[in-house]
C-alpha cells in the first residue's frame, strides 16, 4: 500500500474521522500483544517497528547478525516472507527463488544470512533450528504473539518519527504506543532526526537504553555514480529517504518516480522507467530491495544501479553488550525452568 500524506502531519479531519477504525484495530493488537507466546528453546531476537511501513528493519537485522557472528553465534532469520506466494516453512534459496515466491526482503537478506520463511513462526523456528541456528532474527512480527521473543529492538527513523500517533488507519501506528513502549527492549534510532525524541525520551524513562545508527552508503555504490545524473525510483516504505540518502552521499539525483511498498514492477512500468531515464541520459539507480524484486524478470534493461547501505551504530559495544547480555539471561531463564 502507499500511506496516505496525512498520516505524517498534524491530526488532521481525516485522522479524526478514522480514530473509532483506530481505536477498535488498537485495541485488538494491545489484547494480542499481551499474550504469552510459546518459548523457541533458543533465544529469538525481534527486530520491529511501532508503526506500519519502512524505518530500517532490514539494515538493523543485517548488522545484528554481523555481531552475532562476532559472539560465536549461528543467527537464522526468521521472515513470513510479505510479498511472496509460499507459506513455508522454507528455507529462502537464491538459485530457486525469487521476490514472488519468498518475498523481497527474505531474497535480499539471504545472500548474507539463511532466512527461513513462514507463515506459522512456530514451524519457521523448527525449521531454522534444523539448520543449525543458535539464535532466531525475527525480521518483523514485534505485534505477533506466536512466539516468546527475548528481547525487542525497535526502529525508528529520527527524521521521521510515529507521524500523528495515532493507530491504523487514522495513522500510522500498528498498537497503542504506550502498550508498544511497555514491550520494548532497546530502541535503534537511525538517523541525526529530532521527530522521534519524545519516544526515545519514554524510553529513558523506562531505563530501556537507546542505540544511534546511521545508513552508510557502500563505497563500490557510490563509485558507479560518481559523476553522474541519475533517475532515482523506489518501492519501499518510505522512498523519500532513500532520495534524501542518495543527495547526502553526494549524487547527482536528477529526477525520482516513488511507488508503493512493495510494489511489483509490470513490464510497461520497466519500459516507461528505462526509456525516461535513456531519453534524459540519466543512470536509473534504485534500492537493493526492489532489485531483489526486479531479478530475473523480462525487460529489466541492464545498469541499473543498486544502492547498497550499510547501518552503521555509533557505539557498536553499546550494542554488541546489549546483545551479549540478552543472550546470558535468555539462556539462564531456560536452565532454571529445567
Amino acid at each position: 500500500m502507499r500511506e496516505p500524506a496525512f498520516w505524517y502531519r498534524p491530526r488532521s479531519l481525516q485522522s479524526y474521522a478514522l480514530w473509532p477504525l483506530g481505536a477498535v484495530y488498537g485495541a485488538i493488537t494491545a489484547r494480542r500483544m499481551l499474550r504469552q507466546g510459546a518459548d523457541a528453546g533458543i533465544p529469538v531476537i525481534c527486530v520491529g517497528n511501532y508503526h506500519v511501513g519502512g524505518a530500517g528493519k532490514t539494515p538493523t537485522v543485517l548488522a545484528l547478525t554481523k555481531v552475532l557472528r562476532e559472539l560465536g553465534e549461528t543467527p537464522v532469520v526468521l521472515s513470513r516472507g510479505y510479498g511472496g506466494r509460499l507459506k513455508g516453512p522454507v528455507m529462502v534459496d537464491r538459485a530457486r527463488h525469487d521476490a514472488s515466491d519468498v518475498g523481497d526482503e527474505p531474497l535480499m537478506m539471504s545472500r548474507d544470512v539463511p532466512v527461513a520463511v513462514a507463515r506459522d513462526r512456530l514451524d519457521g523456528v523448527a525449521l531454522a533450528k534444523s539448520q543449525g541456528a543458535t539464535v532466531i532474527l525475527m525480521d518483523d512480527g514485534f505485534q505477533n504473539p506466536a512466539l516468546l521473543k527475548d528481547a525487542s529492538l525497535i526502529v525508528i527513523d529520527g527524521e521521521r518519527g510515529l507521524g500523528n500517533g495515532e493507530v491504523f488507519p487514522a495513522g500510522p501506528l500498528r498498537a497503542p504506543l504506550a502498550v508498544q513502549l511497555a514491550r520494548t527492549d532497546a530502541l535503534v534510532l537511525i538517523g541525526d532526526g529530532n521527530a522521534a525524541n519524545d519516544v526515545a525520551a519514554e524510553i529513558a524513562k523506562r531505563n530501556k537504553p537507546e542505540l544511534r545508527a546511521r545508513l552508510k552508503p557502500d563505497a563500490a555504490s557510490l563509485a558507479r555514480l560518481f559523476g553522474k545524473r541519475v533517475f532515482a525510483f523506489a518501492g519501499i516504505g518510505d522512498p523519500e529517504r532513500f532520495f534524501r540518502t542518495l543527495r547526502a552521499s553526494g549524487i547527482d539525483v536528477a529526477r525520482t518516480r516513488a511507488f508503493a511498498d512493495h510494489h511489483m514492477f509490470s513490464e510497461d512500468e520497466i519500459a516507461a522507467l528505462a526509456a525516461e531515464a535513456l531519453r534524459e541520459q540519466l543512470t536509473l539507480v534504485t534500492t537493493e530491495k526492489d532489485l531483489a524484486r526486479l531479478r530475473g524478470r523480462e525487460g529489466v534493461p541492464d545498469g541499473i544501479v543498486p544502492f547498497a547501505v550499510q547501518l552503521e551504530f555509533d557505539d557498536p559495544a553499546k550494542l554488541r553488550q546489549l546483545i551479549s547480555d540478552h543472550l546470558y539471561r535468555a539462556r539462564e531463564r531456560r536452565f532454571s525452568a529445567r
